[in-house]
């Protein structure tokens, strides 16, 4: 088994180890809203996603905090413990609070195995990220069912993308994919998020990734319609 790959520097989870599990499979995110979010401005004291380089991407995560995601589908709510993951932590809470993750498609969703999302729906943004990687973190956590990690494509390659686990996927921890929060509300939400597209194409007949990078979510909502999409995630006040 190996590690999935990203296409166009975009990390697409596990390509072989999602056949093994789910019968050779392979899947992508998207949803089908339109991209209004893509032009919203980052909440004031936050890191701005289309300026990376900006020092407060460098700034460290409290060492407790909870992300409220709201989509399509309804509300689930994520716990980040930055000691199980420091990096990808500080990585994931300047996304969450900068308002990256808005209007991003859940690309692939593989019932009984994972749902993925991350990349932008705006493509000039997705170039940003493209190869913004950060070193891996030590796994000290499990990928069991409600775990959230970074998607790779081998080792120091994580960016934006993450996984929620739908069941105990603790292999995937000899993989290096060191889960940094699990969701602790609305479960129920992520399960039922829209999984009938599958794993992307040559595998399945989900969304390509490389135009998902190319063409954003006008490509996802013009031809993947059903799937289901974040509205809205922010850092919880008082969470920290």
């Amino acid at each position: 088994m190996t590690r999935g790959t990203w296409q166009l520097g975009a990390p697409i989870l596990l390509i072989l180890l999602a056949g093994n599990c789910r019968g050779g499979s392979r899947g992508h995110s998207a949803g089908a809203r339109a991209p209004a979010d893509s032009g919203a401005a980052p909440a004031v004291g936050a890191a701005d996603f289309r300026d990376p380089a900006g020092a407060a991407w460098r700034g460290p995560a409290p060492a407790v905090f909870q992300a409220s995601f709201e989509t399509s589908k309804g509300d689930f709510v994520v716990e980040v413990h930055r000691e199980w993951s420091p990096l990808g932590a500080d990585r994931f809470y300047h996304l969450v609070e900068s308002g990256y993750y808005d209007g991003v498609r859940f690309f692939r969703v593989i019932p009984g195995f994972m749902a993925q999302f991350g990349i932008h729906g705006d493509p000039t943004v997705s170039a940003i990220w493209r190869d913004r990687r950060i070193p891996d973190d030590p796994v000290r956590q499990s990928n069991v069912r409600g775990m959230i990690s970074f998607a790779t494509a081998g080792p120091s390659t994580r960016t934006v993308q993450v996984f929620i686990n739908y069941r105990d996927n603790s292999r995937l921890d000899g993989m290096g994919f060191a889960p940094l929060g699990r969701v602790v509300e609305g479960m129920d939400v992520v399960d039922r998020l829209y999984a009938g597209y599958g794993e992307g194409a040559p595998q399945g007949r989900g969304p390509q990734q490389d135009r998902i990078q190319a063409e954003g979510n006008a490509y996802l909502g013009r031809e993947f319609p059903k799937l289901d999409s974040v509205r809205r995630a922010r850092v919880v006040p008082g969470s920290h």
